[in-house]
């Protein structure tokens, strides 16, 4: 028996687009998010529970290059993630089925063109050679 709720395995079967383990890894990256803004000041600006689409994507650049460094493009990439709207797409669908929430001011285009994969999931690592 799975341990997945019904409404998930059946936008798994209807949207067959992205694995499973995408789907979980969005829903850990925006726990993440919401862990490190409880351990800031009360007074700082980020202690509004609401992530942007922009922020989400950040946060889950981060959390990628923290999880899987660097093999964080390949791992999204093999979960059928290949660029900041497919994260859109992942959240909507989650919002559909009531997994996450959106506020008014949020729309699917706020994840479109945040960063390149190959810019931000690899730019920041450097390798050296000894002269």
């Amino acid at each position: 028996m799975s341990s997945f709720p019904i409404e998930f395995i059946q936008l798994l079967r209807d949207d067959q687009r992205y694995k499973a383990e995408a789907y979980q890894f969005v829903g850990e990256a925006l726990n993440y998010a919401q862990e490190a803004r409880k351990e800031e000041p009360a007074d700082t600006e980020s202690s509004e529970s609401h992530l942007t689409g922009q922020q989400l994507c950040d946060v889950i650049r981060l959390y990628a290059l923290q999880q899987y460094g660097l093999l964080a493009q390949a791992v999204l990439n093999s979960w059928g993630v290949f660029e900041t709207s497919d994260f859109g797409e992942i959240v909507y669908n989650l919002i559909r089925i009531g997994r996450m929430k959106k506020s008014a001011e949020d729309r699917r285009e706020d994840f479109d063109d945040v960063y390149s994969f190959d810019t931000a999931l690899n730019q920041s690592f450097r390798f050296t050679m000894p002269e």
